[in-house]
């Protein structure tokens, strides 16, 4: 029997450069890759359904998942992580001095329904008791105007959200037009070194290690589905898949221990590295529904308390049955 093509569209990444290469095959599968930004690529999945497999928004899946109306199947495959207290900006006269002081404040965000402002406004409201309905929330482009939501939202008449169609939230963040800005990359005026621009933690690489042993959250900001059509077609698809992007990260993790010649550009990486693992474990980028159910648990909790789901859904709703019911075995 020939191998199946299937089309897939994914991000850059160290856990999954041997599947576009070619190291790692899936079995009877040919894998079509193709190398597309997170904002691109969800914009063209969402919209149009255009590949197969796909790199996807775990809380749009959430979202989708628990409004019943998800055209995709999970894999409990985790291409992007990242721990988000780095990613909170202040204007500098706001008068925040900790996270208890948003309550009351006006927060830009590029996209209400990200995954990253998902898991900010979740440590916010667990860690400091400033709830998603406390604050006035301004959506649009980071660094350009007039950025839309990728998806409708019917949020609840609590929680105050508008758009923001003239200027950039960087620019607002700036001349104090927002107190703060939560978001998935620094915005220009950090980078730049602004002085009307703080940090909300000083340490944030502290606060996270911290946060991640008390709670068991690794922040998972993307996961990848197959389109259930084709799940429906061939039901083995999602076990094979699996398969070869464990195979994969394995590879990653073996290319991240020192052989002698760095290969990554940061100077000190085989150091952090070394920490990594100490503060983590070998196994510090997981795939699997259990060795990630306090992430997945938290996230399906969080959406719906900040109004994106109508439900708390169970977490194995997200993935494909077989791989659940495997999983359970």
């Amino acid at each position: 029997m020939s191998a199946l093509p299937l089309s897939f569209a994914c991000g850059s990444y160290d856990r999954t450069r041997a599947l576009r290469d070619g190291r790692v095959p899936v079995r009877g599968i040919d894998l079509n890759s193709m190398e597309l930004g997170p904002v691109e690529l969800f914009w063209r999945q969402l919209r149009h359904l255009e590949f197969e497999v796909a790199e996807m928004s775990l809380s749009a899946h959430i979202m989708a998942t628990a409004n019943g109306t998800s055209p995709f199947v999970g894999l409990p495959v985790f291409p992007s992580r990242v721990f988000r207290r780095a990613y909170v900006f202040l204007h500098a006269g706001a008068g925040i001095t900790r996270p208890e002081d948003l309550v009351g404040k006006t927060i830009g965000v590029p996209e209400y329904h990200m995954t990253a402002a998902l898991f900010i406004r979740g440590f916010l409201s667990d860690d400091h008791g400033v709830r998603a309905d406390q604050v006035q929330w301004v959506q649009g482009g980071q660094e350009v105007p007039g950025r839309l939501e990728r998806i409708e939202l019917d949020l609840p008449e609590s929680i105050s959200l508008r758009h923001e169609p003239d200027r950039s939230l960087d620019e607002m963040l700036v001349d104090g037009s927002i107190d703060a800005l939560i978001t998935a990359s620094p915005p220009p005026s950090w980078l730049a070194g602004s002085p009307a621009v703080t940090r909300l933690f000083a340490n944030p690489r502290a606060a996270e290690v911290e946060a991640y042993h008390r709670t068991g959250i690794f922040p998972i900001m993307h996961m990848v589905t197959v389109r259930r059509d084709v799940v429906e077609r061939a039901p083995w698809v999602p076990g094979n898949l699996v398969t070869a992007f464990a195979q994969a990260r394995d590879l990653a993790y073996q290319e991240s221990r020192d052989h002698g010649a760095s290969s990554n550009i940061l100077p000190f990486y085989q150091i952090e590295h070394e920490q990594t693992v100490r503060e983590f474990s070998e196994d510090y980028w997981p795939y699997g529904i259990e060795a990630n159910r306090a992430t997945l648990e938290a996230a399906v909790r969080y959406s719906y308390e900040q109004g994106l789901s109508k439900r708390i859904c169970d977490i194995e709703e997200l993935f494909s049955p077989a791989l659940v019911e495997e999983h359970r075995v």
